[in-house]
């Protein structure tokens, strides 16, 4: 057995993984990564980006359609057509020139990788292979994984999101289980690319999540892409012998929705299994790794970072934790401790959430002003064909100092990042109200809503 010797050892090549590593090699700490798959994790090859170049094809196609049949902005073109194998090439090419830049990032810093699956020895000691690995310091990047139901298990026309964003062919009816985002993302690409979608969701509405109000925009274009929604419907089996969904609604009767396809998308659970994590005997917070402010598990030298550690499971908060960790080992004194991390759902019409929302601040007792501004009364969200949705700041009202952002319409995924500044610097709505927004761009909207909490709205 070859036997490597190294003082940083990550298990898991992700968004957390690899950024730990390059972080690493930047402070010239030997290290090596194991990855038993594509590195970049779940998020470059079979999640954020691959979702977002689908939903990108199917945007462009879908409007495109509408300038075949009716254009208020005066654009005529034929009925469009479809070669989704092009449209999966494209966006395989997206993915492979980013995994292949990572590589070239982990060798530009000197980090090896070993390609294989990691089983823990003990917290100094990890087997790939035939190779053991002993390391002073480990971490743990292992990610997260689909979560399966029993009643449905993966298989032939019963897909999962990674089959999702690779399909040979669209079928002509899905049904989605799973109102959350990653249903909805993938349920509102596959509607525009022209398949008859319905969502199943047990809860009694969409985005769950995520409050009423900010929500309705999304129900409403989807019921304007005419998606059917099933709410407070749960999954009973699916009748492949009829392609058949079967689920019952509210008053327990059986509804039988017929589908070519059946895209299960109830959420991510932690990657704690098949790789002898439990050799470690480390503390739990129930399914994911504990760890403390500064990602430290209850092993001395052993770190857990990204989804394996808990909600929220998101790529930047795993980069962000990756990069102190690195840092941490190299003798920096740092801690997790983020004022607020974007969440952001790209369905249609964006959803942003950061920081407290209207009830969160009502939970924590905290007395808020809560001021909203709609796209309807943003010059450069009407020059977008979009006016529906709003930005909605929450501030206290003693002090002035913003306490959340929350924003529903187009693009406003661009706009999480001025959200998350101004929490992290402790803003006042005054410090937002007299910063110069550039006009026009939907940004103004983030200005006006803190005017308006002034009482001082300028376009309302």
């Amino acid at each position: 057995m070859q036997t490597l010797n190294t003082t940083l050892l990550i298990i898991g090549g992700g968004p957390g993984g690899y950024v730990t590593a390059i972080r690493a090699g930047q402070l010239g700490i030997p290290t090596i990564v194991v990855e038993g798959q594509s590195l970049g994790g779940t998020c470059l090859n079979i999640g954020c980006i691959p979702s977002k170049a689908l939903i990108h094809v199917a945007e462009q196609f879908h409007q495109t359609q509408r300038h075949s049949q009716h254009s208020a902005l005066g654009i005529s073109v034929a009925a469009p057509t479809l070669d989704i194998g092009k449209s999966i090439e494209w966006k395989d090419g997206i993915v492979d020139r980013l995994t292949t830049g990572v590589a070239a990032l982990l060798k530009k810093n000197k980090v090896q990788v070993v390609q294989g699956w990691a089983r823990i020895i003990d917290g100094k000691t990890v087997e790939v292979g035939d190779t053991r690995i002993h390391c002073e310091h480990l971490v743990l990047a292992t990610g997260s994984k689909s979560v399966n139901l029993p009643m449905l298990p993966i298989g032939g026309p019963v897909i999962s999101s990674t089959e999702a964003l690779a399909p040979k062919s669209l079928p002509k009816r899905m049904v989605v289980v799973g109102g959350g985002y990653i249903g909805l993302e993938l349920g509102i690409a596959y509607r525009k690319l022209g398949v008859e979608v319905s969502v199943v969701e047990a809860q009694d509405r969409i985005l769950p999540a995520y409050d009423a109000e900010l929500t309705q925009p999304v129900h409403d274009e989807l019921k304007k892409l005419g998606v059917k929604l099933y709410l407070k419907h749960s999954v009973q089996a699916f009748d492949s012998n009829n392609n058949t969904l079967r689920v019952s609604d509210p008053n327990g009767d059986t509804l039988n929705l017929e589908t070519d396809q059946v895209l299960v998308a109830v959420g991510r659970k932690p990657n704690t299994q098949g790789w002898n994590l439990e050799a470690l005997n480390l503390d739990m917070n129930g399914a994911s790794i504990k760890v403390d402010h500064r990602c430290q598990t209850s092993m001395r030298n052993v770190y857990a970072i990204g989804d394996v550690s808990g909600e929220p499971m998101l790529a930047h908060r795993a980069m962000a934790q990756g990069e102190m960790v690195a840092e941490l080992i190299s003798g920096k004194t740092r801690e997790f401790n983020p004022t607020a991390i974007a969440a952001v759902c790209f369905t249609d019409p964006e959803l942003v959430v950061v920081g407290k929302t209207p009830d969160d601040a009502k939970a924590a007792g905290l007395d808020c002003i809560v001021s909203s501004f709609p796209f309807a009364a943003n010059g450069r969200a009407m020059t977008l064909e979009s006016k529906s949705g709003f930005v909605r700041v929450v501030a206290r009202r003693d002090n002035h100092v913003i306490v959340g952002w929350q924003a529903v319409g187009v693009g406003v995924s661009e706009l999480s990042t001025a959200f998350a500044q101004s929490l992290e610097m402790g803003a006042r709505l005054e410090d937002i109200a007299g910063t110069i927004h550039a006009h026009p761009t939907l940004g103004e909207a983030v200005q006006e809503a803190a005017l308006r909490a002034l009482g001082h709205a300028l376009h309302m």
